[in-house]
């Protein structure tokens, strides 16, 4: 063998090293609002494991929390391209999302399906919130699509209690009350109940709880803890109002989503399965947690009073005519049938989450029963 063909040869060799090595090193950015440690950023690092597990390496994404985008910055962002993906909170786009909100607007339908539902809240609902919409809904990942995203994933917290900075248990106590809300459910129950609905950004909520311009803010307990408003909550009222947030945890930019082969692709989709899984396992984990934690530090636990519950409950039901009204209004032309195909699929959801209990069987069981069904070659197309 002569010297140029050795050399020939090893040079053949390095390129093809630079080429695997360029191939590994695709990275994608994966941004989310919430602070360092917070359960949708457990979620999203574990995303970024089983990527690069599923491709070989091929494959990675990089985690950028509360930095790359804010949450108000987050839907925009993915549409211009600022990130490849992003957990994009719907609820703060009122007129992009107007079929994804409502369905999430409806999460206090799980107040009408009794303990079993109120104990699997946010496992449940992000599952059938996520079946919905990339299974049953052509309208909602056309809104995403508008934005120059495509829909992958959901994540979501426990049943939403008041976090406030005195005791606000009872229809007296709540009255005038002003209540920090993150969805129009909220807000309406806010109102029905006899309280003020104020909105900001949940950026902003450690502050003005902390100057007293709310009294309580409408939040899942762990998220207290994840937004470090811990020192500032001193009462917590469980029982109301209930419903759960969902975050579209994974959303993807649609131009990186193409650009993906359909291995890829589905790999992407077991990735969104187990981020999903670990974030609301987490949030379903802590809840529990937490109360007992800040309970031991001090913090007064409440059970909102009878009369709260029965008005809630009278609420949920009045409400399910509203939505139909309110979404009808702005556009969503089969809000009724919208809502009439999602209720059995979160029953189902309640059914199916009954018995789970760790992540790793939430992330199997949101493989097997949906997210291995979605066909990538044709979503997001």
């Amino acid at each position: 063998m002569t010297i140029r063909h050795i050399l020939g040869t090893g040079i053949g060799i390095a390129a093809l090293a630079l080429g695997t090595t360029a191939t590994q090193a695709r990275e994608l950015t994966f941004a989310i609002g919430h602070p360092p440690g917070s359960y949708l950023i457990e979620g999203g690092e574990r995303f970024a494991e089983v990527l690069s597990e599923e491709t070989d390496g091929a494959l990675g994404a990089r985690v950028f929390p509360m930095s790359l985008l804010s949450m108000a910055e987050t839907s925009a962002g993915l549409r211009e391209g600022l990130a490849d993906m992003g957990a994009v909170m719907s609820t703060y786009f009122t007129a992009e999302y107007p079929h994804t909100n409502m369905i999430l607007d409806a999460s206090m339908l799980l107040n009408t399906m009794g303990d079993e539902a109120r104990d699997v809240a946010g496992l449940a609902y992000s599952a059938a919130m996520a079946e919905f919409i990339l299974l049953n809904c052509p309208e909602c990942n056309a809104e995403f699509a508008a934005q120059n995203q495509v829909y992958t994933g959901a994540a979501g917290t426990p049943g939403y209690a008041l976090n406030c900075t005195n005791k606000v248990s009872t229809m007296d106590e709540l009255e005038g009350a002003r209540l920090r809300i993150g969805g129009a459910n909220w807000a309406r129950w806010s109102q029905a109940i006899g309280a003020t609905p104020v909105t900001m950004s949940g950026n902003e909520m450690l502050e003005a709880l902390a100057q007293g311009v709310l009294d309580c803010i409408i939040l899942s307990v762990p998220d207290v803890q994840n937004f470090g408003m811990g020192e500032s909550v001193t009462h917590i009222t469980t029982g109301a109002p209930g419903g759960v947030y969902v975050a579209s945890l994974t959303n993807m930019n649609r131009n990186t989503w193409q650009s993906l082969s359909e291995d890829e692709r589905r790999a992407v989709m077991r990735a969104s399965a187990e981020a999903g899984a670990v974030s609301t396992w987490a949030y379903h984990a802590g809840g529990v947690e937490v109360l007992e934690k800040v309970r031991a530090a001090g913090v007064e636990i409440h059970e909102a009073d009878q009369a709260v519950m029965e008005r809630t409950a009278e609420f949920v039901e009045a409400d399910l005519a509203t939505l139909r009204d309110t979404y009808g209004e702005q556009g969503v032309s089969r809000a009724g049938e919208m809502i009439d195909t999602f209720r059995p699929i979160l029953e189902k959801w309640v059914d199916l989450t009954q018995d789970i209990d760790s992540a790793d069987a939430l992330a199997t069981l949101y493989w097997d029963e949906l997210y291995s069904k979605v066909d990538v070659a044709a979503h997001g197309q």
